[in-house]
């Protein structure tokens, strides 16, 4: 019988993975008979579970949707993965969403064993978690994911910055979660160019439009994109001297700042973009290596202001002769 329990527990395990499967597939995965197969899967519909069978060449069996479906069936490291995201969203800056995964998250910890539960509980009582201040109307989010996943424009009415608003009509190709905002990379059709645009500052006009053929992008992804267009709109351009070779593992957590270029075998040139001075200052702060400011000479005069400020304020305080 625990044979039994455990061999249905890992086909609905794989009716879960993947849409179809072959019976030849499960049987072997399972080492079972397709007697037994079959058998087992008579066993799932009879607990409400939607297994439908797939017509053709061997024939098969799938997973429904709807229904009145039991709770899934997680592996550990997948319920850990589950809670760990559940912890994550609970900070979402999507509006409704933080509360949605605080729920999911309690009853989830209802059904793990108690080996796992004392972790995850350990986990969400040591998260603090801090919202974003733009915060983002999920059937936004959600309309703009499928124009991306259909490939159909999209008209919306956006903010700038400036308060100044205007109708976009663009090319959606896909979104990206960075620094606690949502941001579109599309193809603007009117000014016949790549755009990012903020989630939370625009509004879709329905209907949406028609189907279109993707566009390449000037990227590896909508992810590399956006980073690369922040960087060049910013005017703080620094070229650093590091003494730590390009492929350290310090330069690589540094990639993802900047773009890191190897000299020799012990230093490495770092290409670092901001908006000001003194966000080029405070990063470099935490850059953790000996370094040498090539460009620019104001970062270079300011590091000397901060630098003198820094010594002044760990000296030894004056002695009090009463």
């Amino acid at each position: 019988m625990v044979d039994s329990s455990r061999r249905m527990l890992e086909l609905l395990s794989l009716l879960q993975l993947r849409r179809e499967w072959s019976g030849a597939e499960l049987a072997e995965r399972l080492g079972v008979t397709d007697r037994t197969l079959r058998r087992d899967v008579d066993k799932l519909r009879e607990l409400d579970y939607p297994v439908h069978a797939v017509k053709g060449r061997g024939g098969g069996y799938r997973l429904g949707d709807g229904g009145r479906l039991p709770p899934l069936q997680f592996a550990s490291d997948e319920a850990v993965a589950a809670a760990i995201a559940l912890t994550t969203a609970a900070s979402s800056n999507v509006h409704g969403v933080g509360e949605a995964a605080q729920r999911a998250l309690a009853k989830l910890q209802q059904v793990l064993p108690s080996r796992l539960r004392a972790g995850v509980e350990r986990l969400g009582a040591s998260v603090v978690n801090l919202p974003g201040a733009a915060v983002v109307d999920p059937t936004v989010l959600l309309t703009v994911a499928g124009a991306c996943q259909d490939r159909v424009r999209l008209r919306f009415d956006y903010v700038r910055g400036d308060g100044t608003e205007s109708l976009r009509e663009v090319e959606p190709y896909g979104l990206v979660a960075w620094t606690g905002r949502w941001y579109l990379v599309a193809w603007d059709l009117d000014r016949s160019d790549w755009r990012t645009f903020r989630v939370d500052r625009l509004r879709p006009r329905t209907p949406l439009g028609r189907r279109f053929t993707p566009r390449e992008l000037p990227a590896d992804n909508a992810g590399t994109y956006l980073q690369r267009r922040v960087r060049d709109l910013w005017d703080e351009k620094a070229v650093i001297l590091v003494q730590e070779p390009a492929d350290s593992e310090l330069m690589r957590r540094w990639a993802v700042e900047g773009e890191v270029q190897p000299v020799d075998e012990t230093s490495s040139r770092l290409l670092l973009d901001g908006d000001s001075v003194q966000w080029l200052a405070s990063a470099l702060a935490q850059l953790e290596a000996d370094f040498v400011v090539e460009h620019p000479r104001e970062l270079r005069d300011y590091l000397r202001g901060v630098t003198a400020r820094l010594s002044r304020a760990v000296a030894d305080p004056p002695t009090d002769h009463g």
